[in-house]
């Protein structure tokens, strides 16, 4: 298997625990979006796992956090839940931010370019 395969694997599992913490009960549709935006959200690690030959993640491992899932208490679900959000639009803020600086760079350099070529200081 794939480790993205067994990725896929552990996340239907996890939503498994996820559910029954949540006392929610999901369509098969509704699940199978659920596993679509993850797959969209992790596309560049899914992608990486895909290329690697791997076993089925260690059952200790899961037991471990199925377990943790468990462990929430609804302060800490409710943090979680509120944190996707702003994680999301913190990131779309550093890619912004990033691609300024790199702008900014890129116009400091042929500036200096510029200056040693044409005679400038």
């Amino acid at each position: 298997m794939t480790g993205r395969e067994a990725l896929l694997s552990a996340f239907d599992r996890l939503f498994d625990a996820a559910a029954r913490k949540l006392n929610v009960a999901c369509t098969p549709e509704e699940r199978a979006e659920a596993k679509e935006q993850f797959e969209s959200r992790f596309d560049a690690a899914l992608d990486v796992a895909k290329r690697a030959q791997v076993s089925a993640l260690p059952e200790e491992a899961l037991a471990e956090m199925e377990a943790a899932i468990e462990q929430l208490s609804p302060a800490e679900l409710a943090g979680l839940i509120a944190s996707i959000p702003l994680a999301q639009q913190t990131q779309e803020m550093l890619r912004a931010l990033a691609f300024r600086q790199a702008e900014q760079r890129l116009l400091e350099h042929l500036t200096r370019q510029a200056d040693t070529r044409y005679g400038g200081n």
